[in-house]
């Protein structure tokens, strides 16, 4: 994209955020490129000076600016993701980002409308993944240094399995508006990250206490469900 002044930068994020908020209140196939210059009070050359390609050129750099917004949404629980309590507060946030979202994705409408496998709204989509599942795995990283991770467990492939079950659970609420699968999915991809290997000390009852699972999220009482500990040898996944 050419260079812009900061007027320019500023009348076309203004375009920008009108069309965004146009698609999120009425869907993308009831917006038009008259709608967002009545909303933005934009001319119409200005909006082709700034997007070129009329309405596609629109509704890739709002596809961009949905998927920074998914990222942005779960911040700063996600890139502090080195403790329990932290990983517990970024699932909150998730569970209650995609709850306010409701039935309607912007990035998926606008995604679909594009046609999901147009070279730029498969650029978009997969760069966001790339993105989630390197902070996911940033955030094992960071609990396998500290202990509380399986060293053996693959963080990629671990984030990789977590970002499939959290996409699933989205899918299925855009279907039925609630988000009951998203939560499961959650709770148990990060049980099982608490899952490490016995020692022949635990086998001896000579090892350390297991750890306490974190608190039930929904303030019940309970634990994260748990999964059967694996025996010294096998791999982690």
């Amino acid at each position: 994209m050419r260079t812009l002044t900061r007027k320019g930068a500023a009348t076309r994020q203004r375009i920008l955020d009108g069309a965004a908020a146009h698609i999120r209140e009425y869907g993308v196939a009831a917006t038009a490129l008259d709608d967002v210059l009545a909303r933005t009070a934009t001319s119409k050359s200005q909006l082709f000076h700034y997007f070129p390609g009329g309405r596609e050129e629109l509704l890739l750099a709002v596809a961009r600016l949905e998927a920074d917004r998914v990222l942005e949404d779960q911040q700063p629980q996600l890139g502090e993701l080195t403790s329990w309590p932290a990983w517990r507060s970024w699932r909150d946030k998730v569970v209650d980002r995609y709850r306010r979202q409701g039935r309607l994705c912007p990035l998926n409408a606008v995604t679909s409308q594009l046609g999901g496998a147009t070279p730029g709204a498969q650029a978009v989509v997969t760069e966001l993944m790339r993105r989630w599942q390197a902070e996911i795995a940033t955030g094992v990283r960071h609990m396998q240094a500290a202990g509380e991770i399986d060293p053996a467990l693959d963080p990629d492939r671990a984030a990789a399995a977590l970002l499939a079950g959290i996409q699933g659970g989205v899918l299925i609420q855009m279907s039925t508006g609630e988000t009951t699968h998203l939560e499961a999915a959650l709770d148990m991809g990060i049980a099982h990250l608490r899952v490490r290997p016995r020692t022949a000390d635990d086998d001896r009852g000579g090892g350390a206490a297991e750890r306490e699972a974190p608190p039930d999220p929904h303030g019940a009482g309970g634990v994260w469900p748990q999964r059967p500990e694996i025996r010294s040898g096998a791999e982690g996944s």
